[in-house]
């Protein structure tokens, strides 16, 4: 046990940052894996939770494509529960220098398990639209999570103020509002459509059709949003908000062109479920910008600079 102890990281390297890639990668898989679930009506393929079925807790052959796609996903809830403990484990000795880590790590890992009991949730009310549709909103909630413990395990440890001005920075929370809308709305025009489960699912009753306008305003108010950040931070930001409003912008171009594709060629499941899983991008990319508009304090400021600006680490 102490060589344990004694193995454990005391300060953020390599290990860590390899970790905190492969914890974002895993939680944007999971949105994939779960849209694959929903999208090729295997939300059912194992009719039992926690086991797959009442003898088996693995799906069997007999159970055919939907049971190996349905315990895929379970899988590999099965391997972010380990990439949380792991991620936790790396900085819980930083516990009094890093507490953002520490926090992050520990809010990010107790949302592991809810969202697999969610899930057993939602097999065991066969599929309701709104149980799936919290089971992907604990989903983005955990890629903005672990995006953030990304990007703080690069960060400078330290007090930190505001780097751009609060003209800017209202833009860039403004514009993460509009996101979220952005997703929550796509939530409900899936529950609506063709894809919300198999056959037998309950869709939420909304017209599927009238949704997905409804579904494209907050759209493209971000993307305008987004164009105005791209374009401003060249005069008012430093390189860190401009590269990643960039990221920004492109993630939101392709998108738009998945789903103009998609609306007009009768809603694929490919294309919605990789519409899906740009939406987890979007959401990681857009934490990254909000982060991005704070920098360490480094150096003496202006004394005319507000203390308001200065923000915890």
């Amino acid at each position: 046990m102490k060589r344990m102890i004694a193995w454990l990281p005391d300060r953020v390297d390599g290990r860590t940052r390899v970790v905190a890639w492969i914890y974002l990668a895993a939680q944007v898989m999971l949105v994939a894996t779960g849209g694959a679930v929903r999208l090729t009506g295997s939300g059912l393929g194992c009719p039992t939770w926690p086991t797959c079925t009442a003898d088996s807790f693995v799906n069997t052959p007999e159970m055919g494509i939907h049971g190996v796609i349905e315990f895929g996903n379970r899988a590999l809830g099965g391997v972010l529960a380990l990439l949380a403990i792991i991620a936790f484990l790396q900085v819980v000795k930083l516990y009094r220098t890093r507490r953002d880590l520490f926090l992050l790590t520990l809010i990010a890992g107790l949302g592991v398990p809810l969202q697999a009991i969610i899930g057993g949730l939602s097999v065991r009310t066969q599929l309701t639209w709104w149980v799936v549709g919290i089971h992907l909103i604990i989903s983005i909630v955990l890629v903005a999570l672990t995006t953030s413990y990304l990007v703080r395990v690069y960060a400078t440890p330290g007090p930190r103020y505001r780097a751009v001005p609060g003209w800017y920075a209202a833009l860039a929370y403004v514009t993460a509002a509009v996101v979220l809308i952005t997703v929550l709305v796509g939530i409900l025009t899936t529950g609506a459509g063709p894809h919300a489960g198999d056959q037998k699912t309950p869709r939420n009753g909304l017209n599927p059709e009238v949704l997905q306008h409804v579904h494209a305003i907050p759209a493209y108010v971000t993307f305008a949003l987004t164009l105005v950040l791209v374009v401003a931070a060249f005069r008012v930001a430093g390189p860190g908000v401009r590269r990643f409003t960039q990221y920004l912008l492109a993630v939101e171009l392709l998108q738009i062109v998945v789903g103009l594709i998609q609306a007009n060629t009768g809603l694929p499941g490919v294309l919605v479920g990789v519409h899906m899983t740009l939406a987890a991008l979007l959401t990681a990319v857009m934490t990254a910008v909000v982060l991005s508009l704070y920098s360490p304090v480094t150096a003496p400021r202006d004394p005319q600079d507000s203390a308001q600006d200065v923000v915890a680490a």
